[in-house]
C-alpha cells in the first residue's frame, strides 16, 4: 500500500507524456522554417488561438464550405486540383464525353439487328447505363464526409486490391482513354481532309496534305489546346464540344431525312452467307450500341472537381448535371440511329452516316452545308479528346507527384502531354482501321460501364444478402460480364476472319 504522500511524489516525478509528432503538408517540406519570435513562444494564448482555429476550420470542413482532401497532393493532380465545379460543368463534362462519333455509327447496329430489335437493345441499353451512372455518383462519397473516390481505378482498387483491379479494370479503362483518343485523330485528321477538299473544290491546284499529313496536324491542334492546366479549367472546351456534336448530330439526320430515302433501301437485317456470320453480326450491333454509351470511366472524375460537405454533398449538383446531359443525349442518339437508318437501310456504311451523307448526297447538298457539319466534327474530336485525356495526364503526373512529393514543373507537364499526343498519333498511323472496330471497343469498355459500377456497390454499401438491390445489381453485373466476354470473343473472330485485309501503317481516306 502506498502512501498518499508516496503517491503524489511519484506523480509529480514521472516524465511529461511527449506530444503526437505532427506531419508537415506537402506544400511546407521544402519550404524554409517560419521564424518564430520568443513572445509568441512565451505567449498563453498562443495555443488557445491555434486550437480556436483548427476547430473552425474543422467546422467548416463537417458542414461549410470547405472540402476536406484525404491525400493534400491531390491538390496539386490535374482531376482534384480545382475543386469549384457546379452542376452546369457537370452538364458540359457528361454532355461531352457522352456524345461523339460514336452515335454516327449507330445506324449500322440497325442495319444488322433490324428496327424492332435495334430499338429495344438501345432502349436497355439506355437504361442500363443511365442507372449504372447513378450508382457511380453515389459511390464517389458513399459516406459523407468520409473518402472521396475521385477517380475510377481508386475505387477499382478499393474493390478488387491492387493485383485484380490492374487485371479487371486498368486495361478498359486506359483503353478508353487511349482507343477513343486514337480513334479521334482517325476521325478528326480524315474530316480535316475532307474539309479542305470541300472547301478548295474539284479546280483547287493547291497540292491536298496526305493523310498521315492531317493526323499529325489534328494532334498538333489537340497538344496545344491540352495546356489547359485541369479538369475544370477545361469545362469551356466541354461546352463548346458539346455544342458542336449536339449541331453536327442534328445538322446530319435532319438533312438525311429531308433528302429522303435512297434508292433500293432495304429495312431487312444484312444477309449472311452462314448462320456463324449472321450472329457475329447480331453480336456486332450489340457492341456499337454499347460504344454509344461512354464516358463513365469519367464520371467519378468529373465529381472529384466539385466541392463536397456535409451540408453540400457533391452528388446533388452531380446528379442534377447528368440528367440534364443524358436528356440531350438521349434527344441526339434516337433521332441519329432511327432517321440514319430510315433513309440508308442496310446500305449504310461501316462509319455510318456521316460517310452515308459523303457518299449518296455529296452532289446533291450544297458545300457549305457539308463544311459546316465537317467543320464541326473536327471541333467535337478536338475537344472531346481533351477531357478522355485528362485520366492519362493525371496518372503520369501523380507518378511525378508521389515520388517527387512536389507539384508536377509546368515544363514536364506539357511534355507529358506531347508524349501522349504522340503515341497516340503513332496508334492512329499504326491503326488505321481502329474506328472500324466499334464492336470490339464496345465489348471491352461493356464492363466499365454496365459491370462494374453494380458489382462496386454490393461490395461496398453492403446490401443485405437477398434484398431488391443484391438481386438486382448481381444479376446484372454477371449478365454484363458474360455479354463483354462473348462480344469481345465475337469480334475477334470477325477481326481474324478478315485481318488479312487490314493493313498496317497505311491509313486510307476516311469516308
Amino acid at each position: 500500500m502506498y502512501s498518499p504522500k508516496e503517491a503524489i511524489s511519484e506523480v509529480q516525478s514521472a516524465p511529461p507524456t511527449p506530444p503526437p509528432p505532427v506531419s508537415t503538408p506537402p506544400s511546407q517540406i521544402h519550404s524554409p522554417a517560419p521564424s518564430r519570435s520568443p513572445l509568441r513562444a512565451l505567449t498563453p494564448l498562443a495555443s488557445p488561438v491555434r486550437k480556436a482555429v483548427a476547430s473552425v476550420r474543422g467546422y467548416l470542413e463537417e458542414v461549410g464550405h470547405i472540402t476536406r482532401l484525404a491525400d493534400p497532393r491531390d491538390a496539386w493532380l490535374p482531376i482534384t486540383e480545382s475543386r469549384s465545379g457546379n452542376a452546369y460543368y457537370a452538364a458540359f463534362h457528361n454532355l461531352s464525353s457522352g456524345i461523339g462519333f460514336q452515335a454516327l455509327v449507330l445506324p449500322a447496329a440497325f442495319a444488322f439487328l433490324g428496327w424492332t430489335w435495334a430499338i429495344i437493345c438501345l432502349t436497355l441499353a439506355f437504361a442500363w447505363q443511365l442507372y449504372t451512372l447513378w450508382l457511380l455518383v453515389k459511390l464517389h462519397e458513399p459516406v459523407a464526409g468520409g473518402i472521396r473516390y475521385s477517380r475510377y481505378m481508386h475505387l477499382a482498387t478499393t474493390v478488387f486490391g491492387d493485383k485484380w483491379a490492374k487485371i479487371l479494370a486498368l486495361l478498359p479503362v486506359m483503353y478508353l482513354s487511349a482507343g477513343i483518343c486514337a480513334a479521334l485523330i482517325i476521325v478528326g485528321g480524315g474530316s480535316m481532309k475532307i474539309l479542305f477538299s470541300i472547301a478548295c473544290g474539284p479546280v483547287c491546284l493547291a497540292r491536298p496534305l496526305t493523310t498521315v499529313e492531317w493526323y499529325l496536324v489534328f494532334i498538333c491542334a489537340a497538344v496545344l489546346l491540352s495546356q489547359l492546366p485541369n479538369l475544370n479549367s477545361i469545362a469551356g472546351v466541354s461546352l463548346v464540344g458539346a455544342t458542336a456534336a449536339v449541331a453536327y448530330c442534328t445538322m446530319i439526320w435532319v438533312v438525311s431525312v429531308a433528302k429522303g430515302r435512297v434508292a433500293g433501301v432495304s429495312y431487312d437485317p444484312v444477309k449472311t452467307t452462314n448462320d456463324v456470320d449472321g450472329a457475329l453480326g447480331i453480336l456486332n450491333g450489340l457492341g456499337i450500341i454499347a460504344l454509344a454509351f461512354r464516358g463513365h470511366n469519367l464520371v467519378l472524375e468529373i465529381q472529384g472537381t466539385m466541392p463536397s460537405t456535409l451540408k453540400h454533398p457533391s452528388h446533388v449538383p452531380m446528379w442534377k448535371g447528368v440528367k440534364v446531359a443524358y436528356v440531350i443525349v438521349a434527344l441526339c442518339l434516337y433521332p441519329v440511329a432511327i432517321g440514319g437508318f430510315w433513309a440508308y437501310g442496310n446500305q449504310i456504311p461501316p462509319n455510318g452516316i456521316l460517310s452515308a451523307l459523303y457518299k449518296f448526297h455529296s452532289r446533291d447538298v450544297s458545300r457549305p452545308v457539308l463544311g459546316v457539319a465537317t467543320l464541326l466534327v473536327i471541333i467535337n474530336c478536338l475537344t472531346t479528346f481533351q477531357i478522355y485525356a485528362m485520366p492519362v495526364y493525371d496518372n503520369m503526373e501523380a507518378g511525378y507527384v508521389h515520388k517527387k512529393n512536389r507539384p508536377c514543373p509546368r515544363w514536364l507537364r506539357s511534355g507529358f502531354r506531347a508524349f501522349f499526343g504522340a503515341v497516340n498519333f503513332l496508334i492512329a498511323v499504326a491503326l488505321p482501321f481502329l474506328s472500324e472496330l466499334a464492336g470490339l471497343l464496345g465489348g471491352i469498355s461493356l464492363p466499365v460501364t454496365l459491370a462494374y459500377p453494380c458489382i462496386m456497390w454490393v461490395a461496398i454499401r453492403k446490401p443485405g444478402k437477398g434484398t431488391a438491390m443484391w438481386n438486382i445489381n448481381w444479376a446484372l453485373g454477371i449478365l454484363a460480364m458474360g455479354l463483354s466476354f462473348v462480344l469481345v470473343v465475337a469480334n475477334l473472330w470477325a477481326l481474324v476472319e478478315k485481318g488479312l485485309r487490314v493493313q498496317f501503317f497505311k491509313p486510307a481516306d476516311f469516308q
